[in-house]
Parts: C-alpha cells; structure tokens; sequence
C-alpha cells in the first residue's frame, strides 16, 4: 500500500497545532507541520513531531489492569473490570455518599471535549461535587483575579496589532503560554519585533524569551507582583494611565493609588535585586505604547502572591486602556467557542473563590479556577463525613506533580478505591486499583475548540484568528487491545450503576452508546459555525466573517472593571509589610548545611509537564531533569554539568544532577516540575530520571488563600555537593 498523507490535529499541549501524517499500511511513520495552514505556517515542536511515538510505546496500556491478591496489578478482561470498579463504586456511595466520590483530570485528559462533558455528566450523575484539576495546581489566579477584577465583553487588544508585550514568569517560546500567541510563537514574535514592537520580560532567567526583550527585569525570583505595584506607582504618579478609560469604565482608583504608595521603585528593586530605573523605564515603556498587552505565566503564578499577581497585570492593563474598544473589530469572537460577548463593557461579575462545595481543611472552597487541587490528599486523609474514598484520576499524575509527594502517596494508597485512566503505568498508576488504558491521539476524533476554549481560563490566551479544523480519528489501535476512549469508561459504569447521563439538559442514550462525533455533535451544538461545515475543510479554514466590530456597551449598563477589589488591596498591604523581610518560607532552610538559593520552576522543550518523558526520541536529548545552576554559585557549592547534587527543604530532600547555565541568576536554581522520583524506580521504560521537585513542596505552608496554590516557585532551598560525578 503507498503511503498516505493526512491532515491532523497535535495533543501533545494546548497548542494543538495543525500537522500532516504519513501513513502506512495504518501506522503513523512520519509528523510534519502543515505548511498551507494560515494560523501555524509549519510549526510543530519536537514533541510533537514524536507524538505518535505514545501509540506504538512498548509500554503502553493494551488491556486493563486490576491488582490482584498478590498485591500487583494483572491483566483483566475490560469488561470485568468495568463490573469490578462499578460494584465497588457502588458500595462506596451507599456507605460514605456521594461526596466520598472525587475526580481529577490531568493535562492529558483535556483535549477532547467529550471525555471532559462525560466525567461532569457522570459526577452530576451520582450527585458529587468533587471534580478537580490541573487548573488549580499550575495557574489558578489567572480566572480568580478575573472574576475579582472583571472582564472586558471585547476582550484585549491583539497582540499581532501591539505596540509592547509585557511577560512576566513565562517562556513562551517554549512552553506556548503567556503573550505570544502559542501557535507558532516564534514566528509570531519575529514579525511583531520587525513592524516594532517592544518586549519586555519579568523573569529571573534569561530565557528564549526574555533574550529578544528590548528590556529584561532579571529579578530575584517570588517578587513579580511587587514590581507590578511598582510599575502601577509610577504610572499613576506620572499621570501615565488612560484617564478617560479609567473615568469611564473603571472603579476603585484612588484605593489603587493608597494601596500601591509603599512600593517605591526604590524600595522595591532593593527587594527584587534591580535597579530603580529599570522599573520606572518598565513603567514607561508600557504605559506609553499606543497599543499593548501583559500577560503573566506559571512561575509568577506559583510564586508568593500569585493571585495579586494576574490582579495587578490587568489593573495594568485597563489603567492603559489594553482593550478593545467599541467600534474596533474583534479579530476572532470565536469559531466553535463563543471566546467574547462581543460588547466594549466590564461584563456582569462573577464568583471567584469560596463558593459552592467548601473545602474540610484551610477555609478554602470552589473557586473560578476548580476545587483546590492542593487540599485534594487533606480531603482524602481527614477522617470524618465527606471524606473522600474513591478517586479517579485521568490523564494525569498526581505523585509527580502534586506537592508534598509524601503526603499524596499517603492519601492515594489509603483510598478504598483508585482508578487511573492512564496510557502508560505512571509514578500515580502504579497504585491505582484498576488502570485503564484509553484511545487517544490520532485513534479518536479532534476539533480545535480547546484552542479557543482555553480563553475562558486566561487573559490573551485564545486563537488570535477566528480558525478551526476538526479531524476524524485516523488509526486503529493496536490489534487485540481493549483500550476505550476515556469518556466511554464514565458512559460504562453508569449504564452499569442504572444512572442516567445529561449534558445541560440534553440526556445521553443509555441504551446505545454515542460516539464520540455523537458528543462533540452535543456539545459543540451552539457553536458560532456548525461542525459540519468545519468538516469540510480537512486542513482547517479560516472564518473572516466570523471578526466584527465591538458593539458599544448600554447607555444604562451598571457594571466597572475593579481596579481596588479590597480583597487585592489587603493583598497589597501584606506584601508592603513584607517588603524588606525575609519570606516565612525561608524558615524552611534553617539547620540545614548548603548554600541557600530560590528554587523556580521552568519549562523543558521535550516534555510537557509529566507528559513525554517515557518517549525514546524525547528521552534521547536529555534522559534526566537537569538542576539548572548559575556558574557563581555553582562553583561556591562545588560542582560542575553532570555533579551530583542534593536539594533539601524542611519538607524533603532530592537528589539531582548539575547543569551549568550562565542564563539563570546568581542565588537562583531552576528545575522543571513534573518529574517522579529518580530513586524509586518510577522513570519508566529507561525514562528521564528525577529530580522530584514535588518532594521539595509543603502544601500547607505559605498557600495562596484564594486558590489553595501552595508557593512551588521562590521556594527557598540548600543545594550541595552529593559525591561523585554523575553518569
């Protein structure tokens, strides 16, 4: 048989670029960027380019796994899994109710719609309100200060007609997130420096990023929203802000202007390790552009303060007026997603923490971003009522990305039931009761709505263009498996426990099962372009009619974009107290023997969170997670590329191998998140070993008290010499 092309969607990230297949004889040889596609122009990264490597892994979970009397998990038909799981499923509820049931779904799991309406239909069903995710252990502030601060109906100025592009804690070149559109970013970027823009970057690393800034603020790490303060002081002192915006649609200014009068540039680059000017060139530069956005990432939102953080990046974006005004056109309202109301108008608020389903621990509850994943082993290991029994967990890992990994270890295994819907046994699988493998990828159909829905999440992060594609599923799985789709498992254990599912009053079939077109059919059914017209265009098209201009806002409509939200301004106030004092996570170092540095997250160009690294050409590059070091303090501790090393704090020690880099900041160490443990044999097949920053984490010191986020980035740490050279 020749070889076949085909158009295809990538979910390998959120990015979901546009890529062609090779195919033979039904097997996927070859990935490609589609170089006729108007968003992407070719891009694909390495992960991608390897992400039908997951399909053919030798490790890959073909048939269910039940663990046995013997205590390891055996094959077993999927059928009787299926019944095992309900039955004690089952059980569970009738002793302990229905909240004793939790979910949490992973990156890996949020790429097709129907498997994320399916788990809500199916938790709707039995009556639980614990769903949880990944939203609230990465970026959490970024929906919950929206909701505090409001949203703008026409949403922000686009970034291919801006003037500057403030981005603070995020590499965007690599990790596709936070002000540069993450589809073909570099590409992007190269052509808005070229027609002039301005970029600056708030990072104590010199990344990818920061290394085309026109100006790079390489502070210490965990000062993100002091320096915003700063920016917003001097804005306001300089009368720098858009008066007229600011008259019309905002309230709240002058309790803006007392909260931010303590942070001086001068008090708080003695802080932050800058000088005064370079915050006050930041402040200028920003606010005297004609057009512009900010936009903050992971390390700025794992960082103390985090919620402040995305509060005061879009306070200053509307004291600069950064929004689509009426009458300016929106280039993309949305395709399968409605991404903005379409009106220049603070829109209606709306709840941003402490509602709905509280929390038994921390005084935390639901929040605009989910439950707060972080109290989910608290939730797991109080006794009492509403103690949570049975988990699912989908695509997902929590023992490598949760932290305190002592503590979820505890939780997990004192569950009476756990259930993983994982592709490969993982650090979190390996526990589970049952593990079931799902189709996935290239094996299932796709559309590009998570492109556009990701928008609801963030500011600046939906599809610049109003662009879609859809793609039906294009490869079997292999022969003799039992892999299902995820969805299908929830549809399955329903239709065994006699409970009927629903999608916003829409009731699921439960005598024939839908396929998975049959749920997106459902769920994208009020989409601004029929799916079936998107059908027609294999390789995506896009929508130009679908980009309007904004309508102008009611002559009676009540509703301000709040720049001094009191719950921010006592935000501010603790963090002025703080200015100048060590942080409280700093007690966390003291008795041990090392040189203390501030740990900060990152991003790897061949992994995606705990996604990828088992993937032989993935792996190949880079078989460990490297601790990132500054040569200065590099050669203070002792050690060269390839030492070992050990990285303690009160809550953990790991170890980890050095790595040189002269772009992280003296008194910095830089490691990526999302790694298992390289001791305890949980790499995989020859997978990346550690280090597990997770075991480094204390979740119940210095936690966000909106979101329940405990600090993962600015953490404190002893970094030391640990024997001899690495291999």
């Amino acid at each position: 048989m020749e070889p076949e092309t085909r158009h295809a969607i990538c979910r390998f990230c959120h990015a979901m670029c546009a890529v062609k297949l090779t195919l033979e004889d039904g097997r996927v040889t070859r990935i490609i960027g589609d170089k006729d596609n108007p968003v992407y122009h070719g891009y694909t990264c390495i992960k991608g380019r390897n992400f039908h490597e997951f399909h053919y892994a030798p490790n890959r979970v073909l048939h269910p796994l039940a663990r046995g009397s013997d205590g390891e998990l055996q094959p077993l038909p999927l059928d009787e899994a299926l019944d095992g799981i309900a039955g004690r499923l089952s059980a569970i509820i009738a002793e302990h109710g229905p909240r004793s049931v939790a979910i949490y779904g992973g990156t890996f799991s949020n790429f097709c719609p129907a498997g994320v309406m399916t788990r809500h239909a199916f938790m709707d069903a039995i009556g639980s309100p614990m769903r949880f995710s990944n939203a609230t252990i990465d970026q959490p502030g970024k929906p919950i200060a929206m909701a505090l601060h409001g949203r703008w109906g026409a949403g922000p100025q686009p970034f291919d007609s801006a003037d500057v592009c403030l981005v603070i804690g995020a590499n965007p070149l690599v990790s596709m997130w936070g002000g540069v559109p993450p589809f073909n970013p570099a590409r992007r970027l190269h052509q808005a420096r070229k027609r002039g823009l301005k970029l600056i970057v708030i990072d104590p690393r010199r990344t990818e990023t920061a290394r085309k800034a026109e100006l790079h603020l390489q502070c210490l790490p965990g000062n993100d929203a002091a320096i915003l303060a700063a920016m917003i002081r001097v804005i306001l002192d300089e009368d720098l802000h858009d008066a007229g915006f600011v008259d019309a649609e905002t309230q709240g200014f002058d309790a803006l202007r007392d909260a931010v009068a303590a942070f001086t540039p001068e008090a708080v680059a003695a802080v932050a390790g800058l000088e005064p000017e370079a915050i006050r060139e930041a402040a200028r530069l920003f606010a005297g552009a004609r057009r512009g956005i900010a936009t903050g990432g992971t390390g700025s939102n794992m960082a103390p303060f985090g919620t402040l953080m995305e509060y005061l990046m879009l306070v200053l974006n509307t004291l600069c007026g950064r929004w689509i005004r009426a009458g300016e056109t929106i280039p993309n309202p949305g395709v399968l997603f409605r991404m903005s109301t379409g009106k220049a108008r603070a829109e209606k608020p709306r709840p941003a923490y402490g509602f709905g389903e509280p929390i038994r621990v921390r005084g935390l509850a639901d929040t605009a971003a989910g439950m707060p994943t972080a109290a989910l082993p608290d939730e797991i290991l109080t006794p009492g009522e509403g103690q949570i029994r049975a988990l699912f967990v989908v695509g997902g890992n929590p023992m490598a990305n949760w932290p305190n990994r002592s503590k979820v270890e505890q939780a997990l295994k004192s569950l009476d039931l756990l259930v993983a819907i994982d592709p490969q046994v993982g650090a979190t699988s390996r526990l589970a009761d049952y593990v079931i493998g799902p189709k996935f990828g290239f094996e299932i159909p796709a559309t590009s709505f998570a492109s556009e829905g990701i928008t609801f999440y963030g500011l600046s992060l939906g599809m610049p263009e109003p662009w879609a594609q859809y793609q039906p599923a294009l490869i079997d799985p292999p022969e003799n498996s039992e892999v299902i789709e995820d969805w299908r498992v929830f549809y399955e254990l329903a239709r065994r426990m006699d409970l009927e599912l629903s999608w916003f009053g829409q009731a699921y079939d439960m005598t024939r099962p839908p396929t998975t077109d049959d749920l997106l059919e459902l769920f994208l059914k009020r989409a601004p372009v029929p799916l079936d017209e998107i059908r027609d265009y294999p390789g995506g098209r896009e929508f130009p009619e679908q980009a309007v201009p904004a309508a102008a806002k009611e002559s009676d409509w009540p509703f301000r974009l709040e720049l001094g939200h009191p719950d921010m301004m006592t935000e501010l106030g603790a963090l002025a107290d703080a200015l100048g004092h060590p942080s409280a996570l700093a007690a966390s170092i003291t008795g041990f023997d090392g040189r203390p540095l501030l740990l900060t997250s990152r991003r790897q160009h061949e992994v995606y969170n705990s996604v990828g690294q088992d993937l032989p050409a993935l792996r190949r590059k880079r078989p460990y997670n490297p601790v990132y070091l500054n040569p200065v303090d590099a050669g203070a501790i002792g050690v060269g590329t390839g030492d070992a090393v050990e990285l303690q704090t009160a809550a953990g020690c790991v170890p980890g191998i050095a790595e040189l880099a002269e772009d992280v900041r003296p008194g910095v160490v830089s490691v990526a998140h999302g790694f298992p443990n390289r001791d305890a044999g949980e790499a995989g097949a020859g997978g990346f070993a550690g280090t597990a920053v997770a075991e480094l984490l204390d979740d119940a010191v210095g936690y966000d008290r909106f979101s329940g986020l405990p600090v993962m980035s600015a953490v404190p740490v002893v970094v030391r010499a640990a024997g001899p050279a690495a291999a």
